[in-house]
């Protein structure tokens, strides 16, 4: 049995959102407890408005909870962290940069007091190496693909070593093609690196496909966890070969019932 510093590395006790608007408080999140371990990677899905997104900038501490205690690694978080990178669906590179130069700033902003720039320099090329992007490293953003934004963008993340990694949506631009060939990288860069990711999808297959658990949000407002789903599929995974696999129909009819059976009749009740 693992400890819990293993099964608890994300702890979410209690924690309520609300937001104030000029039409008055807006409960956006009620009562989510919630834990992750290390190494664990989670998708958090639901409709839109349901708190998804808020609930990940929670974590990365960009906001702070209204009611409840957010940990990480046993301490609380009171703000944004280099343990903790976020990846957005808008890649927000700096555009007057290069793709290294984008990465370079940020390996540069955790790492500069303890190594020399020749370390820095290397930590950045083994960065963007991760993504398969050495070749682009004197792009500009607006010289290549959005699929390549998008890789730029978790080879940053990367290269801070996080020990959280949280995406919001970060292939939720792409066409479908674009997207199959980033998850696909994902799920090989996450086995490399074992970190612990908490991603935010609309998209069924992907949740199913990339994670160890589904975190199914209710409506919102006061938006809450309705079920958790534990996906027990062996890695590494291959798209085509889970494609038949009955335990991956299972598990997508599982968050589709959830979905577009059971939340729907919430919404039309509201």
């Amino acid at each position: 049995m693992s400890n819990t510093h293993t099964t608890k590395y994300i702890d979410i006790q209690g924690v309520e959102q609300t937001f104030k608007t000029k039409k008055g408080l807006f409960p956006a999140l009620k009562d989510i407890n919630l834990t992750v371990a290390k190494g664990e990677f989670v998708a958090l899905i639901g409709h839109s408005g349901c708190g998804k997104s808020t609930l990940l900038n929670l974590i990365a501490g960009l906001t702070t909870p209204t009611s409840g205690v957010l940990l990480c690694a046993d301490r609380e978080i009171a703000g944004p962290g280099p343990e903790r990178a976020v990846v957005f669906q808008n890649h927000s590179l700096l555009p007057w940069l290069t793709c290294y130069e984008n990465v370079f700033l940020a390996v540069e902003r955790v790492f500069s007091r303890t190594e020399t720039r020749i370390q820095l320099k290397v930590r950045t090329d083994a960065a963007l190496a991760l993504v398969g992007l050495t070749a682009a490293a004197q792009k500009r953003p607006g010289e290549i693909s959005g699929g390549m934004k998008q890789r730029v963008g978790i080879a940053r993340a990367l290269s801070m070593e996080p020990k959280v990694l949280l995406m919001d949506e970060p292939f939720g631009a792409l066409d479908a093609l674009t997207r199959a060939k980033l998850q696909d990288e994902l799920l090989e860069i996450v086995a490399k690196t074992h970190a612990t990711v908490v991603m935010v999808t609309h998209d069924v297959d992907e949740a199913v496909l990339l994670s160890d658990k589904i975190v199914m949000m209710t409506n919102g407002p006061a938006a809450t966890i309705g079920e958790v789903l534990h996906v027990d599929l062996p890695r590494p995974r291959n798209r085509v070969a889970l494609a038949d696999d009955p335990r991956y129909q299972h598990h997508r009819k599982a968050v589709i019932d959830f979905l577009y059976t059971r939340q729907a009749h919430v919404e039309k009740a509201a």
